[in-house]
C-alpha cells in the first residue's frame, strides 16, 4: 500500500483535455473528445480523473480548449462537489490564464502557460495525463517507481507489437527501462531488451516539478508549439536527464482479474469507440465497471430507476445482454446488446440491436435499430427503420463509418 496523503500533498496534477476529436466527428459537434458519453452514464474523462482520485490525487487542473462549455459543466456537478479542504478538480481554459489569450498550441505549451500554477503550488511532483483514454491505473505506483529511480521524468508505456510502432511515439531503453532515445512513429522500432516487442509513450507523464519548470521555460524560448514528445522529450534526453518507462502492464489496481491487466483503449475513432462501448455487453467484458475496489465515478444525477414496461405477448419490455441507465423506460420494446444512456424512451414494437444511444434518445413505435451511434435528444420517429439500407441512411444526412455503424445526430 503507498502513502497517498503524501502523494496528495506534494502532488499536483493536469489533465489535457482541449482535444477536438475530429476523428469522432460527428458525435464531438458541440463536445470535445473527453466529454464524450462512454458506457452510458460516463464521460470518457471520467476514467483518468477515477484513477487520480482512487490514487489519492485530489489536486487537479483539467486544462479545456475547444467546445468546453459541456466538458466544465460536467466538472463542477460532480468532480468539484467531492473534494475538500486545499483539494480542488477545476477546468482552466487558455483565456483564464495569466500568460494571454492564445489557445495552447502543444501538449508542453499547455503547460508552461498554466506554469504559474505549479510555481505557487509548493507541489513536488506534477502528473500530466490526457483526458481521452479509457483504462485503470493506480498512478501511486507510477509515482512510487518514480521516487525509486530517482527519476526526473517517467513516462507510462504500452509494450505493443513492432507493426503497430508507426501509431505511436517509441522509447528505446536499457536494461534498467532507462530511456535512451525517442522517435515519434517509427518505422524501424527499437525493441524492448530481450523481447520482440516495443515501448510505447501513452502520453502520461511524472516530473519532479523543478525540472518541469526549467524544461519548460527553456524550451518555450525555442520552440512556439512546445510539445512533449516532439521537443520536451528530446531535450531533457540530449541533456541524459533522468528518463525511465514505466511499463503500464505491471500497473495493478484493488480487485483487477487477470484478464483486466494492461487494458486501454484509445477511442479515437467511431469504430473504436462503438468496439469499446459493445465490450461492456459482453459476459466478462475486459474493462469491469462493477469492481468498487477501484470505481470509476461520475455525477450520478437525480434520475428514477430504469424500468420496463408490459409484459403482453407480442408487446413485452426486454432488455437484454445490455446496460440500460438511469430514466429509462423500455415500453413494450426489444433492446438487445445495446446501451441506452440516461432517460431513454423506447415505445412499443421498437427494436434497438448492437446500438450505443445517448442522454434522452427517443425511439417511435415500431422503429428498428441496428449498429448505430444515436446522439443525445434525438428522436427517431414512428416506424423508421436506421442500419438497415446505408444508402437509405445516408441519403437521411447519417454518418456510416467503414465497419457500417451509422451515426445518427440532430
Amino acid at each position: 500500500m503507498y502513502a497517498y496523503g503524501n502523494i496528495s500533498r506534494n502532488t499536483i496534477a493536469m489533465v489535457l483535455a482541449g482535444g477536438k476529436g475530429e476523428r469522432l466527428s460527428p458525435i464531438t459537434f458541440g463536445r470535445p473528445k473527453p466529454a464524450v458519453p462512454f458506457g452510458g452514464k460516463y464521460k470518457i474523462i471520467d476514467f483518468v480523473l477515477s484513477n487520480m482520485f482512487n490514487s489519492g490525487i485530489k489536486r487537479v487542473y483539467i486544462l479545456t480548449q475547444y467546445q468546453a462549455y459541456s466538458l466544465s459543466k460536467h466538472i463542477k456537478e460532480s468532480w468539484a462537489k467531492w473534494t475538500g479542504l486545499g483539494e480542488f478538480y477545476d477546468t482552466i481554459s487558455p483565456e483564464t490564464t495569466s500568460v494571454g489569450e492564445q489557445w495552447y498550441k502543444g501538449t508542453a505549451d499547455a503547460i508552461y502557460q498554466n506554469l504559474g500554477l505549479i510555481e505557487s503550488s509548493g507541489a513536488e511532483y506534477v502528473v500530466i495525463f490526457g483526458g481521452d483514454h479509457i483504462y485503470k491505473m493506480d498512478i501511486a505506483q507510477m509515482m512510487a517507481y518514480h521516487r525509486m529511480n530517482k527519476a526526473e521524468l517517467t513516462i507510462a508505456v504500452l509494450e505493443i507489437p513492432p507493426e503497430e510502432a508507426s501509431r505511436f511515439g517509441v522509447l528505446c531503453v536499457d536494461e534498467d527501462l532507462r530511456v535512451k532515445s525517442f522517435m515519434e512513429k517509427p518505422k524501424d522500432p527499437s525493441a524492448v531488451p530481450g523481447r520482440a516487442t516495443c515501448f510505447a509513450s501513452m502520453g502520461n507523464y511524472v516530473f519532479s516539478a523543478k525540472k518541469l519548470v526549467e524544461v519548460l521555460k527553456k524550451g518555450k524560448r525555442k520552440y512556439e508549439d512546445l510539445d512533449f514528445g516532439k521537443h520536451v522529450i528530446p531535450m531533457m534526453l540530449e541533456a541524459e536527464d533522468k528518463v525511465f518507462a514505466y511499463s503500464f502492464f505491471d500497473n495493478y489496481v484493488p480487485g483487477m482479474e487477470p484478464n483486466e491487466r494492461g487494458y486501454w483503449k484509445d477511442v479515437g475513432t467511431l469504430d473504436t469507440y462503438y468496439e469499446a462501448n459493445m465490450d461492456l455487453v459482453s459476459v466478462s467484458p475486459q474493462l469491469n465497471l462493477y469492481n468498487y475496489d477501484w470505481p470509476i465515478l461520475t455525477n450520478q444525477g437525480n434520475l428514477p430507476p430504469a424500468k420496463t414496461v408490459f409484459d403482453n405477448k407480442g408487446r413485452r419490455g426486454k432488455n437484454i445482454d445490455s446496460l440500460v441507465c438511469g430514466g429509462c423506460i423500455t415500453s413494450g420494446a426489444t433492446v438487445r446488446r445495446s446501451i441506452l444512456g440516461p432517460s431513454c424512451k423506447i415505445h412499443s414494437y421498437a427494436l434497438i440491436e448492437d446500438s450505443i444511444l445517448f442522454d434522452n434518445v427517443d425511439i417511435g413505435r415500431n422503429a428498428k435499430i441496428r449498429k448505430a451511434i444515436i446522439d443525445e435528444g434525438v428522436h427517431i420517429p414512428e416506424g423508421m427503420e436506421i442500419g438497415f439500407d446505408h444508402e437509405e441512411d445516408r441519403m437521411r444526412g447519417c454518418i456510416v463509418t467503414e465497419a457500417g455503424i451509422v451515426v445518427v445526430t440532430r
